[in-house]
């Protein structure tokens, strides 16, 4: 697969579609994308029926009061790692109404990168019903635009493999 030819919007809308038969809502927690991922969930007309809401945690300290991300996690491992991209998810779902959560945090240029964390280097944290965590380490190409939009669709890819691959019972 290509992820540069897939459409965040057509992605965005399969989420919505099984979220919605699945009778789950979604909340993100973002970083290093800034509010992409929430902008092209919403514009899929109906995704209040689906998506809870969005947390844009640019800072650590926003990470640790609005997601309860730890200090010391952050500290060992740095903001962009995926066991930070994990709390961030779990504190997500702790904060929202949602059964399924998405995290993002990474270096998306052009400066900020180093040796062991260059610069488009992408973590992501899917966690289903607080259980079921699926964590991933990209490195993308391009400039901070193309990291970004790159970030917002394998989000929206991921998401769908957790659902399609755990299916979820409502009780």
């Amino acid at each position: 697969m290509d992820i540069n030819q897939e459409d965040p919007s057509i992605l965005a809308k399969a989420v919505g579609e099984k979220l919605k038969s699945d009778g789950l809502y979604l909340v993100s927690a973002e970083s290093c994308t800034g509010g992409w991922l929430g902008q092209a969930i919403t514009t899929i007309a109906g995704s209040s029926e689906w998506y809870d809401r969005g947390f844009i945690t640019y800072s650590n300290l926003s990470k640790n009061e609005m997601l309860q991300v730890s200090f010391s996690t952050l500290n060992q491992y740095g903001a962009v790692s995926v066991e930070v991209a994990q709390e961030m998810a779990l504190g997500a779902l702790k904060n929202s109404h949602a059964q399924i959560s998405v995290a993002i945090t990474g270096i998306a240029g052009p400066g900020g990168g180093s040796d062991t964390k260059p610069v488009g280097t992408v973590c992501f944290a899917w966690t289903l019903k607080n259980e079921l965590t699926n964590r991933k380490q990209f490195l993308f190409e391009g400039n901070r635009e193309a990291v970004r939009q790159q970030a917002v669709k394998i989000a929206l890819l991921g998401i769908l493999e957790l659902l399609e691959n755990n299916p979820v019972v409502i009780v």
